[in-house]
């Protein structure tokens, strides 16, 4: 096993911490879009020239405050099995591109893994700080200072009257995508889910599942980021999803009251099969493991269980998936194996910690 990696299963999560009393919001983000001046984009690049920017970017991240060699970690996607590279996604730190991609890549990783910068993904950098809770700010404030440090050492492509250059159009301009992940579980319950992602969307917002593009909103996890990069800077962009963010978790803390006011034996009923569904089951998949787990973590939000906490939800969370089920194993496992690991991993955590 690669020993970065074996580092990384030796640490808690950093995104999934407890910071706020009612749990809606999970975790917010900053992704920063960067390519090098001078330089085919990685559409255009080849293996050659990709190795390159690898070349030219790996020293400057090692350099780094943040990812370096002392407070970081380095990886080279192609040196990485397949399961090695799972764990990096499911642990937020890498996207399903990066880890596809045909050409040579990388990605450096701060020890606390709050920040990560990917190489060769669709530009030169993706840069990336990762928060627990609503806090847009910190992330701001952090990946600004990466971003500036990076900067200082690489000319990134830039235009006087777009602002930075990124392959896709839709990042042009400041190249940030901003977003919080939010648990939503009163609005699907009492019906307000679709109206208000249509409503989210006709502001010029996306609504996206926990790994972005294409995923699916598993878990009753939804993501909501900007869309607009060009015109806008930093600042409004963030005032702007901030705004819509908080109104969000407001209808949530509603649909909460209503469903403990309202219809408090459907709510019970929810977290109750949950509950016995993880505590009882001898196959889990994944899908059904997340549904359930998010049952569970409603339950525990409104004070339903007295022992059971927070911190037991979110390392189960992560364990669940399987990058890390097969990697804690040491086993790469058929699907209806790790459904019957997933069910033990669930029966002996809930049974020690309920």
């Amino acid at each position: 096993m690669n020993q970065a990696i074996k580092r990384l299963l030796q640490n808690p999560v950093s995104f999934l911490t407890s910071v706020s009393a009612d749990g809606i919001a999970i975790s917010s983000r900053i992704r920063l879009s960067r390519n090098i001046a001078g330089l085919p984009f990685p559409i255009a690049a080849t293996a050659e020239s990709a190795a390159g920017v690898i070349n030219e970017l790996a020293p400057v991240c090692s350099r780094s405050a943040f990812v370096g060699e002392k407070k970081g970690m380095f990886f080279e996607i192609g040196k990485l099995d397949e399961l090695e590279r799972l764990l990096l996604l499911e642990r937020r730190l890498a996207s399903s591109e990066l880890i596809k991609s045909k050409l040579p890549s990388a990605l450096a990783v701060s020890n606390d893994e709050s920040c990560s910068v990917m190489i060769n993904e669709e530009d030169h950098l993706r840069i990336q700080v990762l928060k627990a809770g609503f806090d847009l700010a910190g992330c701001w404030q952090k990946i600004n200072k990466l971003e500036s440090e990076l900067g200082k050492e690489t000319e990134f492509a830039w235009d006087d009257e777009l602002g930075y250059l990124t392959e896709c159009p839709t990042n042009v301009g400041t190249g940030m995508r901003a977003s919080v992940m939010l648990h939503l579980p009163g609005l699907v319950m009492t019906d307000q889910i679709n109206a208000t992602i249509h409503g989210i969307r006709k502001l010029g917002l996306a609504v996206r599942g926990i790994y972005g593009e294409g995923s699916d909103n598993s878990g009753k996890l939804f993501q909501v980021s900007n869309q607009i990069t060009l015109g806008e800077n930093e600042e409004t962009i963030m005032e702007q999803l901030s705004a819509v963010i908080r109104q969000l978790i407001e209808y949530e803390r509603r649909a909460r009251r209503a469903l403990l006011e309202k219809d408090r034996f459907a709510l019970l009923d929810h977290v109750g099969r949950s509950f016995g569904l993880l505590q009882n089951s001898y196959k889990l998949s994944c899908a059904e493991a997340v549904e359930a787990l998010s049952g569970v973590r409603f339950g525990v939000d409104l004070g339903l269980f007295q022992h059971l906490k927070i911190d037991t939800v979110n390392e189960l969370f992560l364990e669940l998936n399987p990058g890390h089920l097969q990697m804690r194993s040491s086993l790469a496992l058929p699907e209806s194996e790790q459904a019957v690991l997933r069910a033990k991993l669930f029966r002996t955590k809930l049974r020690e910690r309920a």
